[in-house]
């Protein structure tokens, strides 16, 4: 297959490329979601296998609900980090165990993910089109691009535990997607991470000794981590207070979604909310969350690394993003191999992320360059502005957490929503053009 026809226009069926190289396009982009979706964990305390399970399991409910049009992988979304940290924190001072604190938030995850089914429903009664009008580019685009750069931070802090193991992958990943021919250049991330990894323990920085005490096979869910021990012996206030505190966080985390798809479908070239329709994308993405929420899992949500990696390889059958959530599942039960991928050194993933993030932020711009959107009108430059200054100042300058009332929200929330009104409530007609400054 001619190179410059794959980069130009994209590969949409994948089998003409084989089974061996699908099956390594599947295993690079669960290499690019692993990092990510086991760091949810564990920062929360939640189970690792329990969470590539769910995020493979919810990869292909999104896929069966959307149509199997729709090249996205689900993993662990960040978005709720400060829900599950509220929700421990009040367990804590009522002397409830750790265990059971998460439980209580999952439940609040399972009402978060219902959220989502109303807004698929009324997406459905009053049509995409009506629905879109709160989601034009200029509120979309930066809030994509302040996706890729509040995860910045993660990748630089990841890079400098070895700066070495980083720019190898770094560095193997921009030969590959440039001068790589054939397979190599359409695995670029698979070939960094392996590159990285060997290099890695090649100069010692690498531990292998946990890996005698991890068996080879496992269950990667217990009854004690899903919300069943909730209902035990419930305390309903309890309960009602962990709801509270984390099912709003849904309202920034939808908005993401549509930005995500945006994303997705401007990288690919074909009109997702359209066909199979946002409200299909929004009633997976639901589903998949309330199914992880009830076994234990983080909540799961659209992600941006697996989009960046579509946008370097330009193979856009769904079928590789299927193969990579099968490859999720088969880890969950092998927990000797999933601490193999789990002693990868955090320097191989933050060279990886780097890149992807970029890409992330990459893909928000072109959305708003290929939309042509206006940047000389004071509506559209003060919407952007908000969003990124409060996507990134709270991220960075307040540790990504703000208490409203009775929650708290992270940067990217507090922007989605305050941008989302701002475009509203501002009326074009009666805004003038920026000055020359």
């Amino acid at each position: 297959m001619n190179t410059t026809e794959v980069n130009t226009k994209g590969i949409r069926d994948a089998r003409t490329l084989g089974t061996p190289r699908m099956l390594l396009l599947g295993l690079q982009h669960m290499f690019a979601m692993f990092g990510a979706t086991i760091l949810v964990p564990v920062i929360t305390g939640l189970s690792v296998s329990s969470t590539l399970l769910f995020a493979g399991l919810g990869t292909l409910l999104f896929h069966l609900v959307s149509k199997g049009k729709v090249p996205a992988f689900l993993g662990s979304s960040f978005a709720f980090l400060g829900g599950y940290a509220t929700v421990k924190m009040m367990g804590a001072e009522a002397g409830m165990s750790m265990g059971l604190s998460l439980a209580y938030a999952s439940v609040g995850v399972f009402c978060a993910g219902l959220l989502y089914l109303l807004m698929a429903l009324l997406i459905k009664v009053y049509g995409t089109k009506r629905i879109m009008k709160f989601f034009p580019p200029i509120v979309t685009g930066p809030i994509v691009i302040s996706i890729g750069l509040a995860l910045s931070g993660t990748a630089l802090s990841s890079c400098n535990d070895n700066w070495w193991i980083a720019l190898v992958a770094i560095l193997v990943v921009i030969i590959c997607n440039i001068w790589g021919k054939g397979i190599i250049k359409i695995v670029p991330i698979l070939m960094g991470v392996l590159a990285s990894y060997v290099f890695a323990a090649c100069i010692g920085k690498v531990d292998f000794s946990s890996l005698r005490d991890a068996a080879w096979i496992g269950l990667p869910v217990a009854r004690e981590n899903t919300v069943l021990a909730v209902f035990d012996h419930p305390d309903w206030a309890f309960l009602l207070s962990a709801v509270i505190a984390v099912f709003p966080i849904a309202i920034a985390t939808m908005v993401e979604h549509v930005g995500d798809v945006v994303a997705i479908q401007s990288t690919v070239g074909e009109n997702f909310l359209e066909d199979p329709g946002l409200h299909r994308t929004m009633l997976g993405d639901g589903l998949a969350t309330s199914l992880a929420a009830l076994f234990g899992a983080p909540a799961n949500t659209t992600y941006g690394e697996n989009t960046g990696v579509l946008n370097l390889t330009r193979v856009f059958d769904p079928r590789v993003i299927r193969i990579a959530a099968c490859f999720a599942i088969l880890l969950s039960f092998c927990p000797k191999f999933a601490a193999l991928i789990g002693l990868m050194p955090t320097a191989t993933i933050g060279g990886i992320s780097l890149i992807l993030y970029g890409m992330i932020s990459a893909v928000g711009v072109r959305n708003l360059v290929e939309s042509h959107t206006d940047l000389s009108k004071s509506k559209n430059v003060l919407v952007a502005a908000v969003i990124l200054v409060l996507a990134i100042g709270i991220k960075y300058g307040l540790n990504d957490q703000i208490s409203i009332g009775f929650t708290s929200l992270s940067g990217l929330a507090v922007a989605a929503i305050v941008g989302i009104v701002l475009n509203a409530v501002l009326p074009d007609d009666k805004v003038g053009e920026m000055p020359v400054l």
